[in-house]
């Protein structure tokens, strides 16, 4: 087993995730094939493994591969990177989206349970409010109560009254507490021509966000905000999109709600196919005629359904990741290929 590369000497590093092959900080793998290659990070070059020592060490990158919380994929490419820096690249088909239930799914069940237990904490100090209050108002009872009898017949309502105001406190609380989640919460905040922009939860639903074309899509997003209009391209506005949907889905999801959002991307292909599809669903429902149709619908962030708003930040967040590294796997496709090429001469060998 060597540790050099077999083109410049330099040192190829270690990795401590696969026990068989325990050479090199970034691995690239076709288990189709069954070639594996350890990429030097000075040259770039490729070294070819020996035969006797490919298999076991192929099983694992893609176990390793299929188990990673980060990757991105092309039609050939994957790339993920592991805890260590190690990076693999695997050759061959890419896989189906359902990476995203368990790469996404442990995200939002952990801000469910982060909202249930904020909601019974505010749950807890109303009750204990209410008690207080009613406590309260019993101990001054009797003290009011020769005050009270002066009024004769009016005195059997003033103690029921005084309950009934113990009560009325924290159910107006909690009125205002909902309409301050609907419309009035903060949902980011953006930099605009050197100014601070405030979108609040009643501009999320308003905004648009226009999706167009599939291998390089173009993405715009116009959104409301208290001062008037603001609009983003490209990266940008794919970054401000999945903000306004990460505060709409801050509540969080199940692992059935998740698995259903899944399902909407893999039907339509990819991540970018359903963007697609969900910014023309988005800009029908708001036309006139379809929001009155609309109205019974609880819909959210860009018009879009909960579990639609879930798929949504799946999907631009695949997205963003793959326009960050489509430069680095353009090269690595380069190099792939020359690498192949190499490959079938030293296996006839």
């Amino acid at each position: 087993m060597y540790s050099t590369c077999l083109y410049c000497r330099c040192a190829l590093g270690a990795n401590d995730f696969i026990e068989s092959f325990p050479i090199g900080k970034r691995l690239a793998f076709d288990a189709r094939q069954g070639r594996l290659w350890v990429v030097c990070s000075a040259c770039g070059r490729w070294n070819l493994t020996p035969l006797d020592e490919r298999w076991e060490a192929i099983e694992t990158c893609e176990r390793l591969f299929r188990g990673t919380r980060l990757r991105v994929t092309t039609s050939q490419i994957g790339l993920c990177r592991l805890g260590d820096d190690t990076e693999l690249v695997r050759i061959g088909s890419p896989l189906r989206p359902e990476f995203a239930a368990w790469r996404y799914g442990r995200r939002f069940v952990q801000r469910r349970v982060r909202s249930q237990i904020a909601a019974g904490g505010a749950a807890l100090a109303a009750g204990v409010g209410v008690l207080a209050v009613g406590a309260g108002a019993l101990a001054f009872a009797p003290l009011l109560a020769p005050a009270v009898t002066l009024f004769g017949q009016f005195s059997i309502f003033v103690l029921p009254a005084m309950g009934a105001a113990a009560g009325t406190v924290p159910v107006m609380g909690a009125l205002a507490a909902r309409e301050y989640l609907r419309h009035g919460r903060v949902v980011g905040r953006f930099s605009r021509r050197g100014k601070i922009v405030t979108v609040r939860a009643k501009h999320a639903a308003a905004a648009e966000l226009r999706v167009a074309g599939h291998d390089s899509p173009s993405v715009s997003l116009d959104v409301p905000h208290d001062g008037g209009w603001a609009h983003f391209d490209g990266l940008e506005a794919m970054q401000a999109a999945s903000t306004l949907l990460a505060s709409a889905n801050s509540f969080g999801a199940s692992a059935s709600q998740v698995r259903d959002a899944v399902r909407r991307v893999e039907e339509l292909g990819d991540a970018t196919g359903y963007m697609v599809s969900a910014s023309y669903l988005s800009g029908s429902r708001g036309s006139r005629m379809i929001s009155v149709l609309n109205l019974w619908r609880r819909l959210g962030a860009l018009r879009l359904s909960s579990a639609e708003c879930l798929a949504m930040e799946m999907s631009l967040h695949e997205e963003s990741e793959r326009r960050a590294l489509e430069g680095e796997l353009a090269l690595l496709a380069a190099a792939w290929r020359e690498a192949e090429e190499l490959a079938l001469v030293a296996d006839a060998l």
